[in-house]
């Protein structure tokens, strides 16, 4: 059986598409402001001393490109404020575009689903069915509550080596269809491995849930 979605806002980022370039702002501004000035010139001609029209060159100033150039870029600086993302390198932008439409979660729709991944989860280890009766209720609770996603209390189990522990972790993704990461805390960081790294590390990078959020194009997994 395919598992219900639902979409739930994956971050604040605002993508704006085609951010003007700033000569091109300062451009299009000119031009308007030209136009206007020929405008009003035409209703009340401004002559020179000689009597002549005045060119529609003339009619913007230095003093004029100046201030048209300082506003173009107050104006962009604000756009790219807007968008939250003006501190993220350009290629993590672009990691960040597909998903401003936001990610899909797991969800389930009747109790009686999350009866039947607790039973085939207790079914396959019945050894670990403390673990299991609390993702059991806490998917009862996502449906009785009409969350969007499902939720259930973070779980650490414990015990000796080949007890199942990590299967028992991929199974309950299997049946909740949702992808999975592994962090090895005795290999890495776990807490880098975890939130990532700040930039100004040469290594800079995403935490592991992020990175599988991102490569799955889904909200939710089991670590």
């Amino acid at each position: 059986m395919i598992r219900a979605t639902a979409t739930i806002p994956f971050s604040n980022i605002r993508i704006i598409d085609k951010i003007p370039r700033l000569s091109d702002l300062t451009e299009r501004l000119t031009h308007k402001l030209r136009q206007i000035r020929m405008e009003l010139n035409s209703r009340e001609p401004h002559r020179m001393a000689n009597g002549t029209p005045q060119s529609s060159h003339a009619l913007i100033t230095d003093a004029d490109t100046a201030r048209i150039r300082r506003r173009a870029m107050r104006y962009l600086e604000q756009l790219h404020n807007a968008t939250g993302t003006q501190h993220l390198p350009q290629r993590d932008e672009a990691l960040l575009t597909p998903l401003q439409g936001g990610l899909p979660v797991a969800r389930i729709l009747t109790e009686h689903e999350a009866d039947e991944i607790a039973a085939a989860l207790h079914a396959e280890k019945p050894w670990i069915a403390p673990a299991t009766e609390v993702v059991w209720h806490g998917l009862r609770a996502s449906v009785r509550n009409g969350l969007s996603g499902l939720r259930f209390d973070p779980l650490v189990l414990v015990g000796s080596p080949g007890i199942s522990k990590s299967f028992w972790a991929r199974r309950l993704a299997h049946h909740l269809e949702v992808p999975t990461t592994s962090i090895d805390a005795t290999g890495e960081p776990a807490a880098f491995s975890l939130v990532g790294a700040r930039r100004g590390w040469g290594s800079a990078r995403p935490g592991k849930l992020m990175q599988t959020a991102l490569r799955e194009w889904h909200a939710g997994s089991c670590d």
